[in-house]
């Protein structure tokens, strides 16, 4: 990051399917090694398996998971006086959307014996349904951030 100046964020383009910019950050996020073709099928097929479960459709089951898994507060380390204290911190919508996809993506890959269409379908329906890892993550996050409000007066 630079110390002067603005970092320009680039425009996503929405992806083929269903128009929807956030499936193309999904789609991103999931491609290893610029393997697009097999992203796209592996998010797609986890869509799909993930509507039929919901019965509703595939952009917003995808919406509601990341609303879910969203965080609202974050620590951030904050070196005061030679000591380092984890300061709670507000987080900004864009921020909150790319925690909420790394951690559904992060869970999906720890699940075992499943492809990965089956782990992050099955990690979708539990992030839409408000259970599993990547719910438990952002409750924890909440509760970091909670247990040290004591700091939150070093909130530069």
């Amino acid at each position: 990051m630079p110390r002067r100046g603005k970092v320009v964020k680039r425009e996503v383009l929405p992806d083929a399917r269903y128009g929807s910019q956030l499936i193309t950050k999904v789609t991103h996020k999931v491609m290893r090694w610029g393997k697009k073709s097999t992203a796209e099928r592996i998010v797609y097929t986890a869509l799909d398996m993930a509507s039929a479960e919901v019965k509703k459709p595939q952009p917003d089951v995808l919406e509601q998971a990341i609303r879910n898994a969203t965080p609202l507060l974050q620590v951030k380390p904050r070196r005061v006086a030679g000591a380092t204290y984890q300061v709670p911190v507000e987080v900004k919508g864009d921020r909150g959307s790319t925690l909420a996809i790394r951690w559904l993506l992060a869970s999906a890959r720890a699940r075992k014996g499943m492809s990965m269409s089956r782990k992050l379908s099955a990690e979708l329906i539990d992030a839409y349904r408000g259970q599993g890892s990547t719910i438990k993550k952002r409750e924890d996050t909440h509760k970091m951030a909670e247990a040290n409000k004591a700091f939150a007066h070093f909130r530069w």
